[in-house]
């Protein structure tokens, strides 16, 4: 039987629980969606359960992690049982793990690193097209052309970070999941996280779904805001409207702006 899809929603998380392998609950009963074309932001607190959700959902393979309650789909496809749709999934969502910028492969280019999602599915993928397309990221993150040659460790932080952003765009993905994308960028930089997101929302529909607790990020993308707190739902809100800050006492607050 086909597989039904929603036309209007990228994400739809229905009472979704994660709990690790040792039992405990990451997230409990969290729902929400997120149009086509959309963003959203998960907030709140370390240990809120953030990772966790984005992991699930961008269907990684961490298997300390499993859907043990209610139910999501992305693009249409469970990410409680997938199946052979897995493939199709990792596929159509870019990817930017927790602190990806600092897990690079130490003994592959960053011309290799970038290009290794396509490289992986198809050996006889054109070069001269792949070195156009990643020579347009590294434009796009505001990388020099020379940095395709170097090796990670021969970057900054911010570098890599931004080499990092650029593999999971690579795909050309139908939607992005950046968890704290602005990691180790100075925040001159910073707005090629935005641009890199509003420009492929405006012109080809992409989602994103970004943990972050950065209220300027949240503002220049507009996003929806789903707060979390010990793995479940404490607010929920729709552009600005709402923001999580830590207060004085390291309690959470949701502030409306």
């Amino acid at each position: 039987m086909p597989r039904r899809t929603d036309p209007d929603v990228a994400i739809r998380c229905s009472d979704i629980s994660v709990a690790y392998a040792g039992g405990a609950r990451a997230v409990d009963g969290v729902s929400f969606t997120l149009p086509h074309a959309g963003s959203l932001a998960l907030m709140g607190p370390t240990g809120a359960g953030k990772s966790s959700l984005a992991a699930v959902l961008a269907g990684s393979e961490d298997h300390r992690l499993a859907v043990v309650g209610g139910s999501a789909d992305v693009l249409g496809i469970p990410v409680r049982r997938p199946g052979r749709a897995h493939r199709q999934l990792v596929y159509q969502v870019g990817y930017l793990a927790q602190g990806a910028g600092a897990r690079l492969p130490a003994r592959m280019t960053v011309n290799d690193v970038i290009g290794e999602p396509i490289t992986s599915r198809d050996r006889r993928v054109n070069a001269r097209a792949l070195a156009v397309r990643i020579a347009t990221l590294l434009d796009e993150m505001q990388l020099p052309l020379g940095a395709a040659a170097k090796f990670p460790y021969e970057l900054s932080a911010g570098m890599r970070q931004r080499v990092a952003l650029a593999r999971a765009l690579v795909l050309q993905p139908r939607i992005l999941i950046a968890d704290d994308p602005l990691t180790a960028l100075d925040p001159g930089v910073r707005h090629v996280v935005y641009d890199a997101i509003v420009a492929r929302s405006l012109a080809h529909g992409m989602s994103a779904l970004i943990v972050t607790n950065d209220a300027d990020l949240v503002r220049e993308l507009n996003a929806d805001v789903v707060v979390l707190h010990g793995g479940h739902v404490v607010a929920q809100g729709q552009g600005a409207q709402l923001m999580w800050t830590p207060s004085a006492e390291g309690e959470h607050r949701s502030l409306a702006s």
